[in-house]
């Protein structure tokens, strides 16, 4: 018999039929042998009228009482669903988060999960009840007993968290989409559907902007293997699994805030090749990476600059044992790419290092914490290391250092977060499925075949699984910040003060001396709504920490490809930016990590360049799917 926890988002929850409809499956899956936990959130749209509400009687409704009124809409559902099994003859009792026991932090509207008192839980589970538990909602650990809520995308964060609690076999994640697709159905009909996913490649995705799971989910089902699989609502197909390694032993206390990092990795077997000046055009980078690809140069890192006039700046990492390889295509196609745009342009300049580092710290706790990375750059300052390069993702930051200081900087960043030697994060899995004891235990309905799909892909995972665009996104960049020690920590120090959360982060390798001073210009995302606010403050202290001008532009859109195959395939990057060059869409920004690549566009060319992309890839299904309203 299998311990499963189901959760049912407010779509499949909206009516009193599609509730008796829920019921009946959960009866069916009982009947099949096995204990049901179910998490559900409010029916259809009743968060946002109850938020309309609070807005009629306060423009800024005080955050205690919202928590208070918002926490209301899980009840109905609970109470409802109870009642729709109970008339099916099946045992069942409704539980709020606080009588469940999921204790959280004093925050409201935001609050993240500390433990979960599974006592009740597992009493009521073992008189062969199912358990109704209202979702986005706990109860504070403090004196008072606060009710509070876990924000945007709480009750997959709830049906994730108890199923690791009670160590359930798995969780099934329902939806209004048969499971995870490559991009957005309603950007991409022809989007097809996954059979399997890791749980790295889904907290890329679910945190560009992919809205089938919330990635403060996918972090703790990756923290505690827990398998995930996310279905359809209206019908028995075997959706997706999201998969991960077997993790270390994690203590279920602190649930959400245990410690944000899991291992410092380094690689000394890195050297640095910069075209500088580079024309800012449609097309170049494409150039420059395809024959890159065709060279069978495996590229590590990829970092294209914010634009300075007419040029920027092009960097990427190789292994020592080719690098003259890409020195030679970066040094042949340099002067080609002068004179197909512009004779008049300043030769692009080839600038190779050879003894350099990537250093970073892996976890999937960084996500949605803004002092993580400010922490290391400030660990790496106060150790005297200064940083060349930064690669950021939603489970690893890498910077690049001289390697004479990379000893130290590992020193000190193991340190810093705890880290004993030789520790390895909880997902290094290389992109492989694990079989660990949830995949083996009984499984309902349709889900052993889809156990069969899932394991049959681990062998030859395809390059780019999915593809996503983010629209929400604001640039900022800082120009001429002093090159020394300590400058990256001051600025996202700033910014992590003001729990002001960065996406992409590029350091331009050009370098100017001014009044004696080497400086480099920085460029970093964030939400948009947080644009001006961040420039506003950046804008305050640029003068006094001797920064030069801070440019915000909103009017940008990140696409992004997604695939752990990606890794030791020299022509994933090249064939992204080829699609984009034969749209005459040109690339403000570049980012990478091992199995991300990421480019800033102009906002207007957003929804174009995920469409090419995703037809380059070749990642469209013969069925269109259709996302109901």
């Amino acid at each position: 018999m299998a311990l499963i926890v189901q959760k049912y988002g407010g779509t499949s929850v909206g009516s009193v039929e599609r509730i008796q409809a829920v019921a009946q499956r959960v009866y069916k899956t009982v009947k099949a042998g096995n204990s049901i936990v179910v998490v559900v959130s409010a029916m259809g749209k009743t968060t946002d009228g109850l938020v309309k509400l609070a807005t009629e009687i306060s423009p800024n409704p005080n955050r205690r009482e919202m928590d208070m009124l918002l926490s209301t809409g899980e009840q109905v559902t609970i109470a409802l669903l109870s009642m729709a099994l109970q008339e099916l003859g099946q045992p069942a009792i409704s539980m709020t988060g606080a009588q469940v026991g999921i204790v959280t932090e004093a925050e409201y509207s935001r609050a993240r999960i500390l433990h979960i008192e599974t006592t009740r839980l597992s009493r009521h589970i073992n008189e062969g009840k199912v358990v109704v538990v209202a979702g986005f909602q706990g109860i504070s650990n403090a004196g008072e007993m606060e009710i509070t809520t876990l924000g945007r995308g709480g009750s997959d964060t709830s049906a994730v968290a108890i199923a690791a609690a009670l160590k359930a076999n798995f969780c099934e994640i329902y939806t209004d989409v048969p499971g995870i697709l490559t991009t957005d159905p309603r950007l991409v009909a022809e989007a097809q559907l996954m059979d399997a996913i890791t749980c790295d490649e889904m907290l890329e995705l679910a945190s560009l902007g992919a809205k089938v799971l919330h990635p403060r989910a996918v972090e703790i089902a990756r923290n505690y293997g827990v398998p995930l699989v996310v279905r359809s609502s209206w019908t028995d197909q075997p959706g997706t699994w999201v998969t991960s390694a077997k993790p270390q032993g994690r203590s279920l206390i602190n649930l959400e805030i245990a410690r944000p990092v899991d291992a410092v990795e380094f690689d000394t077997d890195q050297a640095k090749v910069a075209l500088l000046r580079v024309p800012d055009k449609p097309g170049v980078a494409a150039r420059l990476f395809g024959e890159i690809s065709r060279q069978k140069v495996d590229v590590d890192l990829i970092i294209q600059s914010v634009h300075e006039g007419n040029s920027n700046d092009i960097a990427f990492t190789v292994t020592t044992p080719i690098l003259k390889r890409a020195e030679a295509v970066a040094t042949a196609i340099a002067p080609a790419l002068r004179s197909q745009s512009n004779p008049k342009l300043e030769e692009a300049e080839v600038m190779v290092e050879h003894n350099i580092a990537k250093v970073s710290i892996a976890g999937a706790g960084m996500i949605g914490r803004p002092g993580v990375a400010a922490k290391m750059f400030a660990t790496l300052a106060e150790a005297g290391v200064n940083i060349q390069m930064i690669s950021t993702s939603e489970v690893k930051v890498s910077c690049v250092v001289n390697a004479a200081e990379c000893d130290r900087a590992v020193l000190a960043l193991r340190t810093a977060f705890e880290i004993e030697a030789g520790e390895q994060g909880a997902g290094s899995n290389d992109g492989k499925l694990s079989t660990q004891h949830g995949l083996n235990a009984p499984l309902p309905l349709t889900a052993l075949s889809t156990q069969h799909s899932a394991l049959s892909t681990q062998h030859s995972p395809p390059p780019v699984r999915g593809v996503a665009l983010d629209l929400n996104q604001a640039r900022l960049a800082i120009r001429q910040l002093p090159d020394r020690p300590g400058m990256a920590a001051k600025l996202f120090g700033l910014l992590a003060k003001h729990n002001i959360s960065v996406d992409m982060i590029i350091q331009s390798q050009r370098c100017r001396v001014i009044d004696g001073v080497p400086r480099r210009d920085i460029a970093f995302t964030v939400s948009r709504i947080d644009g001006e606010n961040a420039k506003k403050m950046l804008t305050q202290v640029a003068a006094e920490l001797g920064w030069g001008e801070v440019v915000l532009d909103s009017a940008i859109a990140k696409v992004s490809i997604v695939g752990a195959g990606m890794l030791g395939q020299p022509g994933v990057a090249a064939k992204m930016f080829e699609a984009l060059a034969q749209q005459e869409i040109n690339i403000q920004m570049i980012a990478t990590s091992e199995i991300k690549i990421s480019c800033v566009v102009a906002q207007e060319q957003g929804v174009k360049a995920l469409q090419a992309i995703h037809a380059a890839f070749e990642l469209a299904g013969s069925e269109k799917f259709v996302v109901p309203a």
